[in-house]
């Protein structure tokens, strides 16, 4: 592709713009080779200003920057506003702005994105459709490899795989939507038709600074929209009708409460799943799902809400949730010998302990005791910490205060910052996770429950700067195997 064709939409004239041969774009200077076009992006660690000789050696045939003075280049150097924009921008145009052949459906929200992704994922596949699934999980689509990287990609690597997806014959794809990206602009030339909103509690305020910024990033999805796409907001969650505000598409209300376009008639949720009658319109909607607690039942509504808003029969969408099996490290649940209850959660923020706690400790039976093994993780929104003991504390009948992903902060200062916020003296404090946790297991009786937060699924610790290898689940397995 031309560079003068390229750049179109990010210069105001682009008839002084070379007209040379662009065969490849990049961010990183080490992925630069002659006909490529270097974009140089800022970050939190690394800004690719500084990089921009590196690609040049490298063979690099433009430059997109900032345009602070770096003097002469031996190569064009378009200079814009914003690189974080234009990167976007000259992704799209490179691609040939492949969203615009797909059904695009994206998911923002803290908590229940990836579940409700999976519920939209499973509906549209049980409708036939092809479809793809973005997100924390990785890529989920027949024929590519999952790989799991950033919540939601960024715009080169976004575009050039919605691309694949064309190319492959997708016609959906469903993907979550972060913070980060919404604020980095990884999605400004993604044409969504669908957009959904889950909830909104305070999260990666290390990065955002203030609750009002992450709403606003959050907000950017919806104002975005066009006003032939659709909205589907959980009214449930206070934040619900200040976004709904903010769409610039029609919007569809969901509730587990009724008064909305989309809610329960009737409910019914234990450890064994969640049934009830979904009323939408005109149409009704039987559930019958494995997922167990009350924040499901918000992701299901927000699936509905989705597909119903798609022309998805309600018999398809009945059958796509019923084959909505348990997400790994979502709220899994395992088993011991002795009937007791072991259950893995990813949970990682102060509303999703609250919703999850809430939910466990209404199903314990009578005499049984609820074990809670739970830490946080460092360089992260330490302002959570002591909330995050203090609903555990409220809930839990004993709490194991454990290592979580302490990066480079010490285990000690972050396990006292969680006890600050305990009034009770129930609590024992770990610095190895595993072994409080083989213990744990070993604790539970046949009437107990033990509720393992943090880390889902994930196969190593932070700590120190190093990953080192450490699964829950390994350990898990091998107890309740071995009994």
């Amino acid at each position: 592709m031309k560079l003068k064709e390229l750049v179109k939409d990010i210069v105001q004239d682009n008839s002084l713009i070379p007209n040379i041969e662009i065969n490849n774009i990049c961010t990183h200077s080490n992925l630069a080779h002659n006909g490529s076009l270097f974009l140089a992006i800022y970050g939190k660690t690394f800004d690719g200003h500084d990089f921009i000789e590196d690609a040049i050696t490298n063979g690099a045939s433009a430059v997109i920057s900032n345009g602070r003075n770096m003097g002469e280049l031996p190569i064009p150097n378009i200079k814009v506003a914003n690189p974080r924009l234009a990167a976007s921008k000259v992704a799209a145009e490179y691609y040939g702005h492949p969203s615009k052949e797909l059904k695009v459906i994206g998911i923002t929200g803290t908590n229940g994105k990836t579940t409700t992704a999976s519920i939209v994922n499973n509906i549209l596949k049980a409708n036939g459709l092809k479809c793809a699934q973005l997100g924390t999980l990785g890529v989920l689509a027949d024929g590519f490899i999952s790989e799991k990287t950033l919540t939601t990609l960024e715009p080169i690597k976004l575009h050039k795989i919605f691309r694949d997806f064309v190319s492959k014959g997708f016609s959906h794809i469903v993907m979550e939507v972060s913070s980060h990206a919404l604020d980095q602009m990884r999605v400004a030339d993604i044409e969504f038709d669908v957009a959904s909103f889950t909830n909104l509690s305070p999260e990666h305020l290390d990065y955002h600074n203030t609750i009002e910024d992450y709403f606003h990033a959050k907000a950017k999805l919806f104002h975005g929209l066009s006003i032939t796409s659709t909205s589907i907001i959980n009214f449930d969650d206070k934040m619900g009708k200040v976004i709904a505000k903010k769409s610039k598409a029609p919007v569809i209300s969901v509730s587990k409460k009724g008064k909305s376009d989309i809610y329960f008639s009737d409910l019914n949720h234990n450890l064994n799943g969640i049934n009830g009658t979904i009323l939408a319109g005109d149409k009704v909607i039987e559930v019958d799902s494995n997922l167990i607690g009350e924040f499901n039942v918000e992701n299901i509504l927000c699936a509905v809400g989705i597909t119903n808003s798609l022309g998805i029969k309600e018999s398809v969408i009945s059958s796509g949730i019923k084959n909505s099996s348990i997400i790994p490290g979502r709220m899994e649940l395992f088993y011991k010998k002795n009937g007791g209850i072991i259950i893995v959660d990813y949970a990682h923020t102060p509303d999703a302990y609250e919703k999850i706690l809430k939910t466990i400790s209404e199903m314990k039976t009578n005499h049984g005791i609820l074990h809670v093994l739970f830490g946080c993780g460092g360089d992260r929104d330490s302002f959570k910490r002591p909330k995050m003991g203090k609903i555990v504390e409220k809930y839990a009948d004993k709490l194991w205060i454990v290592p979580d992903n302490p990066r480079s902060e010490s285990i000690g200062s972050i396990n006292s910052e969680i006890i600050s916020g305990l009034s009770l003296k129930k609590h024992k404090e770990f610095t190895d996770r595993g072994s409080a946790l083989t213990k744990a297991i070993k604790t539970i009786g046949a009437k107990d429950i033990l509720l393992i937060l943090g880390k889902g699924r994930e196969l190593y610790q932070e700590i120190s700067g190093e990953k080192i290898k450490y699964s829950d689940i390994e350990i898990i397995e091998e107890i309740i195997n071995a009994d």
